[in-house]
């Protein structure tokens, strides 16, 4: 079974959620699991380097089995190859019936970087987790 890292994530944050609106040790066990998953496939997986110097988090406080919300930053470089100042952008990811995601990024766009950061986030989001790379994500956690 092959699941995109969407469809994954959005899945262990809905379950989260659900684990913590119960008050037993149980719940509270299977709420840290799924908070260790979501956290190890961005890990795995995350846009990091290329510019994405700090990598990419997870804002699980934001996110929904709805709507996933990123944090990342940008390394800009100027013309003679100096880095020169970093952006940040909240990245926020949505279902959408058209195109499976719809991608809403935050943060000034210089060097219209909003394209790039759009562009690394699909194919991140879009990749797909084998089973086998599941179970190793899901016992990193434990």
């Amino acid at each position: 079974m092959e699941r995109k890292v969407y469809r994954e994530l959005a899945s262990s944050i809905d379950a989260r959620i659900r684990c913590n609106e119960k008050a037993d040790d149980n719940s509270v066990m299977w709420y840290r699991r799924h908070t260790s998953y979501a956290e190890a496939i961005v890990k795995m997986f995350g846009p990091s380097g290329s510019g994405l110097d700090s990598g990419t988090q997870l804002d699980l406080s934001a996110s929904t089995g709805e709507k996933l919300v990123f944090q990342t930053s940008f390394h800009h470089m100027n013309d003679v190859g100096s880095y020169d100042g970093w952006t940040e952008h909240t990245i926020t990811v949505k279902a959408s019936l058209i195109r499976d995601i719809d991608i809403k990024i935050s943060g000034r766009d210089r060097n219209d970087i909003k394209d790039y950061l759009y562009d690394v986030f699909y194919w991140f989001l879009q990749e797909t987790i084998t089973e086998e790379q599941a179970k190793q994500l899901a016992t990193e956690g434990e």
